[in-house]
């Protein structure tokens, strides 16, 4: 179990983008292009990062690349607790093969950097209103079809076999209009795959940020929690008038958006939650909002571990 000081708190690289500023693709970038990235986050204080394959797909590296990259993370004291994969579904009608190739690969290259999650899910590409819009979630996405899940859970088992033969978890990333859409279907979902090795990823700020109905946050916390693994973690303000159909979300800095993370976070943790965090954060300066959150969850996990209440509810018979 981690202590609050030691508790894998990473932050996503996805803020650097996929490619250079020259345009050349991460993965094929010098490594003092790496470093650069990697000092950031080290100077705001990140002790891991998540690469992202929206930063730098590792599957992509051959094993010589991989040893630099390893290299350039021990230079700049910066170990990954999680590798994410992010918008490259296994049940993808075009690329969910390759994709599913892609994400043994990084299973298998996640015990090299000490990772203990993969996290995958089903958002695809963005589609080109959504490339368009201020935010992309303001934009209709991509829908999975309901003909495809026994496909999808089919390939989560799979891959959740592959995670626990590595002595690693496989995550699920909750997104709209997916098979991880709501609160609900993530649960449900989760249960037909029933993988020990397979959990959720509770990420809800996918969700109050869109312009449509939805639940209390407290109500769907309470029903994913229990089977969280990994989080990727961010709030957002959200306002809306049901009576003229209107609504508004902005990205905000954990303690500032309509999610009360204090109370989140501690709910979590009673219920057993001990897997990382993974900071993320749209707009503005990310990596620095990033670093603000990540302060202020582990405030949240020392005042936990600090409490007298868990103390005494420890020490009683």
């Amino acid at each position: 179990m981690f202590t609050a000081a030691s508790w894998p708190i990473a932050g996503n690289m996805l803020a650097f983008g996929g490619k250079t500023s020259e345009g050349v693709p991460v993965w094929q970038a010098s490594t003092t292009y790496w470093s650069d990235c990697l000092r950031q986050m080290r100077e705001l204080g990140f002790d891991h990062i998540d690469p992202t394959d929206a930063w730098l797909p590792l599957q992509k590296l051959s094993p010589a690349r991989l040893e630099e990259f390893k290299q350039v993370l021990s230079d700049e004291g910066l170990k990954i607790s999680s590798i994410s994969m992010t918008r490259n579904s296994v049940v993808d009608r075009e690329h969910g093969e390759a994709n599913l190739a892609d994400a043994h690969r990084l299973i298998d290259i996640a015990p090299e950097f000490g990772a203990t999650i993969v996290n995958t899910g089903f958002m695809q590409a963005l589609t080109p209103a959504q490339e368009q819009a201020l935010w992309f979630w303001l934009a209709e996405g991509h829908h999975d079809d309901p003909a495809l899940r026994p496909l999808a859970v089919q390939r989560i088992r799979e891959l959740g076999d592959h995670a626990q033969a590595n002595g690693i978890e496989l995550s699920l990333e909750m997104y709209e209009d997916t098979f991880l859409g709501t609160a609900d279907e993530a649960v449900a979902f989760h249960a037909e795959v029933n993988h020990p090795a397979v959990g959720l990823n509770p990420d809800l700020g996918n969700f109050i940020r869109l312009h449509r109905p939805m639940p209390d946050y407290e109500e769907m916390f309470e029903k994913v929690l229990p089977h969280a693994n990994f989080w990727h973690i961010k709030n957002y303000t959200r306002d809306e008038d049901p009576a003229v159909g209107g609504y508004s979300s902005t990205p905000m800095p954990l303690k500032y958006g309509l999610i009360n993370y204090r109370k989140i976070i501690l709910r979590a943790l009673e219920l057993g939650y001990s897997g990382p965090f993974c900071c993320e954060h749209y707009g503005s300066d990310s990596i620095g909002v990033c670093a603000e959150n990540s302060s202020y969850i582990r405030q949240v996990l020392t005042s936990y571990q600090d409490s007298p209440l868990r103390t005494a509810a420890a020490e009683s018979p």
